[in-house]
């Protein structure tokens, strides 16, 4: 399964994006936790250890170089769009519970959508790992799509989108699911976070109508952990019902 999550920022991302790392390990799957956020929280929230001697992807300058054969370190020459990839999560990355972190990390160019070798290293790493079978791969998006070609996207199995229940994230989601469909992605689904009361609760299904997969209510244990991922009762318990429906297809 390939799910990649996006939402605006604060939304709690990479908040689910660690819960369900987690749960699907916790299943006995082998998880890739892709890290797209220039934030770069996703390690710090599923307690990797020794974050500070991981190198982003996109700061590997001498091996991006040697893969795409640039010709100019200022992304101004010529190189190759489809370098080897295969064997970088093995190589580079560390692994731990049965979850392997990728950072992507931010490349450091005017535009998102630079075309510069370090860009184009990133995208075909990520179109490498949706496309390849077997494992699990959850995605902590930036806000939107970015870094999803139209080919890439079609190989997502899922598309979540998070969002809190105010009127600006309900205008971001519904932004990022309109994205999401001109690029072909066949399921998108909403999850609703930091959900406190019935009050909330009705607002987004009245202004979401369809496709809300599941529900995080606001917690204050996680809270109080700044971002470091741990299931309580409820949490397990909101997260187990979105695993069910990711992997029952029950998705009314």
């Amino acid at each position: 399964m390939k799910i990649a999550i996006t939402g605006k920022g604060g939304s709690g991302k990479t908040t689910l994006a660690a819960g369900l790392s987690l749960l699907f390990s916790q299943q006995g799957k082998h998880v890739i936790a892709v890290d797209c956020d220039p934030d770069m929280n996703l390690g710090f929230s599923l307690n990797f250890t020794q974050l500070e001697k991981i190198t982003p992807i996109v700061e590997m300058k001498s091996l991006i170089a040697e893969r795409t054969e640039a010709t100019s370190d200022q992304g101004a020459g010529y190189f190759k769009l489809n370098p080897k990839v295969d064997d970088i999560p093995e190589k580079f990355c560390p692994e731990q519970n049965n979850i392997r972190l990728i950072v992507m990390g931010k490349v450091n160019k005017a535009g998102g959508g630079c075309l510069c070798p370090e860009n184009a290293f990133v995208k075909r790493l990520i179109s490498h790992l949706v496309t390849s079978p077997g494992e699990v791969v959850i995605l902590d998006m930036v806000a939107g799509s970015e870094h999803l070609g139209r080919g890439t996207a079609e190989s997502v199995d899922t598309f979540l989108i998070v969002t809190e229940p105010t009127q600006m994230g309900i205008n971001t989601a519904l932004n990022i699911k309109s994205l999401a469909k001109d690029l072909g992605i066949k399921q998108i689904f909403f999850v609703g976070n930091k959900i406190n009361g019935q009050q909330d609760l009705n607002f987004l299904k009245d202004n979401l109508k369809e496709n809300l997969i599941g529900l995080i209510s606001f917690n204050q244990n996680l809270s109080a952990a700044r971002g470091s991922f741990k299931f309580d009762k409820n949490l397990k318990e909101e997260f187990q019902g979105i695993y069910n429906r990711l992997n029952g297809g029950n998705n009314e």
